[in-house]
């Protein structure tokens, strides 16, 4: 029997680690879905910084997942599980994936399916599933956010950012957020930010104090990692989390310890990708019940900036590394 094929993003081409790889369209096999799997066509996904990093070879996928590149999509069902429909075929679906959201198909467990609010497109379903999965884990979940705390988030114009913002408003937090331009801390405030603190001439543990009138803050969402940390420990006011997501900035820092003694301070780290199964079926439960609602109402919603076809990948990922962009860059299938 002939295998079934499809075009798909592929990494390849001689190069360094920690040098971008070649990408291109090339024809792979389908994935075969397994046990409780359904098979979904893709119509669209967003650019992670994940996929550089991936692209670079300095973040492989977690073992059994697929090698392709992708964390995200949106698309529609086209095979339910052998043993039974648990979705109806051509359901409207999007969620998250260890790898293989570039692939015109991808095998999901069902359980890791959302259905796709019938106010959103495909595009901006796939620019809200990671960073929205992202925003509920690490901060209703991880650190416990509740109505009245107030939250610092890097990168107030990220992808991560604009969805953290929202969910933080509509929750009832108060948000300040870095950035590294005036322009995008207006934006910022204007989705729902209290403050904006501008990295580039400001320092962001000193100005968050001020801001909060010595107070601290409850919460930190950190992407940036090392450089950052004992400004962290120092803007956190007693009994607050400080929730790891990332280390664009470096992965080895030296710190005093005694503030997260005296301040009884917790420290988070948190990747989604390489959780289980069986942790993420949790994780979409409780985001299907939290953030979907919010996103059917319109109180939060998806923030595209640009929209690329999959066959500008390689424009699509270099304009992501430039940091130009304000929420969410997306891939489209619909002009390949």
């Amino acid at each position: 029997m002939k295998a079934r094929t499809m075009p798909a993003v592929v990494t390849g081409g001689e190069a360094q680690k920690g040098d971008w790889k070649d990408v291109g369209i090339e024809s792979v096999a389908i994935p075969s879905p397994k046990e409780g799997e359904a098979l979904v066509q893709v119509e669209a996904c967003s650019v992670n910084r994940a996929d550089l990093l991936q692209r670079r070879g300095l973040y492989p996928p977690p073992p059994g997942a697929s090698p392709l590149l992708g964390l995200d999509f949106a698309g529609f069902v086209v095979e339910d599980p052998a043993g039974g429909a648990v979705v109806k075929g051509s359901e409207r679906v999007f969620g998250i994936v260890a790898g293989g959201g570039y692939g015109r198909y991808a095998a999901v467990p069902v359980e890791h399916l959302v259905r796709i609010p019938e106010n959103l497109s495909f595009i901006e379903a796939a620019a809200a599933a990671e960073v929205f999965f992202t925003a509920y884990y690490n901060l209703l979940v991880l650190a416990e956010m509740k109505a009245a705390d107030t939250v610092l988030l890097h990168g107030g114009g990220s992808g991560v950012g604009t969805a953290a913002i929202q969910l933080c408003s509509a929750i009832g937090a108060r948000v300040l957020i870095t950035a590294g331009s005036d322009e995008k801390i207006k934006r910022a405030i204007d989705l729902g930010a209290f403050a904006g603190i501008n990295y580039r001439s400001e320092d962001f543990s000193k100005r968050a104090m001020e801001i909060t009138e010595g107070q601290g803050v409850d919460i930190v969402l950190d992407c940036i990692g090392a450089p950052y940390l004992a400004g962290h420990l120092e803007a956190l006011r007693p009994r607050g989390r400080l929730v790891l997501i990332g280390l664009m900035g470096g992965s080895s820092a030296e710190i005093g310890l005694a503030p997260i003694l005296v301040k009884r301070l917790k420290i988070i780290g948190s990747v989604l990708r390489s959780q289980s199964r069986e942790e993420k079926a949790e994780i979409t439960r409780g985001f299907t019940r939290t953030v979907v609602p919010l996103l059917e109402s319109g109180r939060v919603k998806p923030v595209v900036d640009r929209i690329f076809s999959i066959s500008e990948v390689d424009e699509a990922h270099r304009y992501l590394a430039s940091g130009e962009h304000f929420g969410k860059i997306v891939l489209t299938w619909k002009s390949f």
